[in-house]
């Protein structure tokens, strides 16, 4: 696009090709339903960890969502997808004003919570860093108060993984169609981590970044060797729901099939430290890490550079 656009154009013309899609999950091969069942297997182990983890959580914003974005933005909801000839609704946050030429994009993950004030916070702060940032939503619309509640969400997401699937890759085809993006990572804290590395499976060839927040991480070849993107990994040392021992095998098994990873693993702090939702936040490490956050997007989506 080397004409400017008002932003109120680019958002009436999201809109209107947005509701035009009528996307439907992708039927799954042999291959797929093979790394699912392993990576399901693994998963309920992990929702255990999480659920027992977050018993006595709450969803309130940590000091996150606290700065406001660098630049001022704009957001709203947006249909980014239809599945089951159900719209699907996201929101979509960026730069306030002109742009001579389209922005990168950022498809944002939210956490086991679903996409409520404190996501779409985030998504204006990672806006105001230059980006297109869109909050997918993948739990059809519902979020959840209380830990019960949440863990029911992510148990139907769990059970339907082609559906989440087929939200994300919509996604990233209405940042680029739409918006014109000329790169696009994934990002998500905890459950969204881990669906940050579904993205990415989903789109190995394209995708062109991803950055996960300590989500449960399969460790075996078949899932981890289609990708193709380079891939930032932020942990914490004292994990309970996503154990140490599980990231390194993450770690090693990327570095053996020589992927562009690097995985930070922060210590002497717990999950969700950095989570724009929640009772875990550490303020210093939260600080470094998305420091270290936007140095690999800008190096990815708009250098097209290389860091560790």
């Amino acid at each position: 696009m080397s004409a400017s656009r008002p932003i109120h154009v680019l958002f009436a013309a999201c809109l209107l090709l947005a509701l035009a899609g009528c996307g439907g999950p992708a039927p799954e091969t042999t291959a797929d339903a093979e790394v699912d069942a392993a990576v399901s297997a693994a998963d309920r182990e992990a929702a255990e960890r999480m659920a027992h983890e977050h018993a006595h959580d709450v969803p309130v914003a940590t000091p996150a969502i606290e700065a406001p974005p660098r630049m001022p933005v704009v957001a709203r909801a947006v249909e980014y997808a239809r599945q089951n000839d159900t719209a699907v609704t996201g929101y979509l946050a960026m730069p306030e004003g002109e742009s001579a030429e389209p922005l990168p994009g950022i498809i944002v993950i939210h956490e086991w919570w679903g996409v409520n004030d404190n996501i779409r916070a985030m998504t204006e702060r990672l806006a105001g860093e230059g980006y297109v940032a869109l909050a997918v939503d993948l739990y059809g619309g519902q979020t959840a108060q209380d830990p019960e509640r949440a863990n029911a969400l992510m148990t139907a997401l769990m059970e339907a993984p082609a559906k989440g699937r087929d939200n994300v890759r919509q996604a990233h085809d209405y940042l680029v169609s739409y918006l014109q993006a000329p790169a696009v990572a994934s990002l998500g804290w905890c459950l969204g981590g881990r669906w940050a590395l579904e993205t990415a499976r989903e789109l190995p060839d394209v995708l062109d970044a991803a950055v996960i927040y300590y989500g449960n991480m399969p460790t075996d070849e078949a899932a981890l060797a289609p990708l193709d993107m380079p891939i930032l990994g932020i942990f914490a040392e004292d994990d309970q729901a996503v154990p140490l021992e599980g990231v390194h095998a993450f770690r090693d098994q990327l570095a053996a099939l020589g992927k562009n990873a690097h995985i930070e693993i922060y210590p002497g702090v717990d999950h969700a430290f950095a989570n724009p939702s929640g009772g875990n936040y550490e303020p210093v490490a939260a600080e470094d890490a998305w420091q270290r956050t936007l140095a690999f997007l800008q190096a990815h989506l708009k250098d097209e550079g290389d860091i560790n």
